[in-house]
C-alpha cells in the first residue's frame, strides 16, 4: 500500500506551466546580499547565481524580465503600518543612507523595475497591466525573500490568474527552516516550487 501524499489529497495540484513565461526577480538587492546589509542572509550566493542563470536564460529566448525594488518617500511618509511593524524598511527610504535599496543584478534595457511599498509585488503597483499585456500566463519567481516578499508575490500571483513558479534555489531566506517551511506550504497551495533545471528548460 502506497504512503499517503505529505500533504493529503487536499493539496498539493499542479499549476503547470503556460507557454509564455516571464522571470520576476523579486527585491534581490544589497540590503539582503551584502554582508552588513539590514536584512542581510546567511548565504545569499547560491541563490544570486541561480537568479542570474533564470535571468539570462529569459533574455536569450526572448522572455521578459521584471524586477521589483522597494522604496520609501523621503521620512517614509508612504510606509504605512507595514514600516512600523518592520522598522527595518527605513533603509529603502529615498533619505535613508548606504543604497540598501541598488539591486543586485543589473536589468538589462527594457526591462521594466517595479516600485513597491508592499510585500506582494502585485499589491497597489502596475505589474499585473504589465505582465498581461506582454501575454504572460506563467510567472517564474526568483529573490528574497522565501517567507516574505517570494511569498506574498507567488500568491497574489495566482489570484491575478498567472501561473506561479517558485524556483528553489533561486529564494533565500534568513534561515534554511524558513526558506523550506514556507516552500512546502507554497507547493501546497499556491504555486508549484520547481528545481532550476526544470525552469530553465521551459525557458
Amino acid at each position: 500500500m502506497s504512503a499517503p501524499a505529505p500533504h493529503g489529497p487536499a493539496f498539493s495540484g499542479r499549476v503547470g506551466w503556460g507557454s509564455r513565461p516571464a522571470v520576476l526577480v523579486v527585491d534581490l538587492c544589497r540590503a539582503y546580499t551584502e554582508p552588513d546589509g539590514p536584512f542581510a542572509l546567511p548565504d545569499p550566493g547560491p541563490a544570486v547565481e541561480a537568479t542570474s542563470a533564470l535571468v539570462e536564460a529569459a533574455r536569450a529566448s526572448g522572455r521578459p524580465v521584471v524586477w521589483t525594488a522597494v522604496r520609501y518617500a523621503a521620512g517614509l511618509a508612504d510606509g504605512g503600518l507595514f514600516v512600523r511593524k518592520v522598522p527595518a524598511l527605513a533603509a529603502f527610504a529615498e533619505d535613508a543612507p548606504g543604497d540598501w535599496g541598488a539591486l543586485t543584478l543589473e536589468p538589462g534595457p527594457g526591462e521594466p523595475v517595479v516600485v513597491k511599498q508592499y510585500a506582494s509585488a502585485f499589491s497597489g503597483t502596475s505589474l499585473a497591466a504589465t505582465l498581461h499585456a506582454a501575454g504572460v500566463d506563467t510567472v517564474v519567481v526568483a529573490g528574497v525573500s522565501t517567507s516574505g516578499c517570494v511569498r506574498a508575490t507567488a500568491t497574489d500571483a495566482l489570484t491575478a490568474g498567472f501561473r506561479p513558479q517558485v524556483v528553489r534555489q533561486a529564494c533565500a531566506d534568513r534561515s534554511a527552516t524558513l526558506h523550506d517551511t514556507n516552500l512546502a506550504d507554497l507547493d501546497a497551495k499556491y504555486a508549484d516550487v520547481v528545481d532550476l533545471p526544470e525552469a530553465l528548460a521551459h525557458l
